[in-house]
């Protein structure tokens, strides 16, 4: 620990003025960025007369545990368990994750490294959807997923989720710096192609999947959409559309602000940890996926 501490000293003193004060904007910034945090938890343990008190305080000064009871008898008098919204969610965010993870590799692997006919055309077409709202797409995700009959299944929760062009793209970057001697090696060692991909690129790639597996745990985590067009059951649909339906038509309202506040922290949570978890990943796909 001491020599930990000493060697952390050395490096600031071996800094410039100008180094120590960009050090010092940076920490701003950081304990800037970590507000909205600190608030969302804080938020949530909030009695009613802090919630709507004006101007508004950013820490709880009188902590109780009424919103979470209010939240546990909302969803008491449901009639499908909460508990099964709840397993819902984890399922399909777990699956999803493999999922999207999977097929992005699997695209992106033979655009990187296979100079197919036609591959430019079709990484442009892949960049190109990324133009597009979420909104312009509904109709045509409803309209596959009915036709191919997967309402009201878990699948019809994946399928809308599977197509994740920023994940193609990060993998693409990241493979394209993968030395093709490399590869042309394994294959001379008598490697298949399906062995260079998963013993080989796959390896090199763990921060680029990393960061896909946040994204597609945060969009499979928070998504209301597949439960709101594609689910007609009502056991069928996620924790985050459970808890949106709790929440809906409140925002001039007093009633259940309080359990809306412990419903935003439940939904947050889960994706600050996997971030948490995973974070080391980002930072160097980020740093990889631009530079050639």
């Amino acid at each position: 620990m001491r020599l930990r501490l000493w060697r952390r000293a050395s490096r600031l003193h071996a800094m410039d003025g100008f180094q120590k004060v960009l050090l010092l904007l940076m920490i701003v910034l950081s304990v800037f960025m970590l507000l909205p945090i600190v608030y969302i938890f804080n938020h949530a343990f909030k009695p009613y007369h802090e919630l709507f008190v004006y101007p508004p305080t950013f820490f709880v000064k009188e902590p109780v545990l009424q919103n979470w009871n209010e939240l546990v008898a909302v969803t008491a008098r449901s009639t499908v368990p909460m508990v099964r919204y709840l397993f819902n969610s984890v399922f399909i965010s777990g699956l999803a994750v493999l999922l999207v993870t999977a097929a992005s590799a699997l695209c992106a692997y033979p655009l990187a490294k296979h100079r197919f006919p036609g591959y430019k055309l079709v990484f442009a077409a892949i960049i190109l959807t990324l133009m597009f709202a979420p909104e312009v797409v509904q109709i045509p995700r409803y309209l596959v997923v009915s036709q191919l009959g997967i309402m009201n299944t878990y699948f019809g929760h994946l399928l809308p989720l599977m197509a994740m062009p920023i994940g193609v793209f990060l993998l693409k970057q990241f493979m394209d710096q993968i030395p093709n001697a490399l590869l042309e090696a394994a294959r001379i060692d008598g490697a298949n192609e399906f062995t260079v991909f998963l013993r080989i690129v796959i390896p090199v790639c763990k921060p680029a999947v990393a960061t896909i597996a946040i994204l597609a745990f945060q969009s499979s985590w928070g998504n209301t959409e597949s439960s709101a067009l594609f689910m007609m059951d009502e056991e069928m649909k996620s924790f985050a559309f459970y808890l949106s339906t709790l929440t809906n038509n409140l925002a001039n309202n007093v009633a259940m602000q309080g359990a809306a506040a412990v419903a935003a922290l439940i939904l947050f949570v889960p994706n600050l940890i996997v971030f948490v978890i995973l974070q080391g990943k980002v930072i160097a796909t980020m740093a990889h996926s631009g530079i050639k």
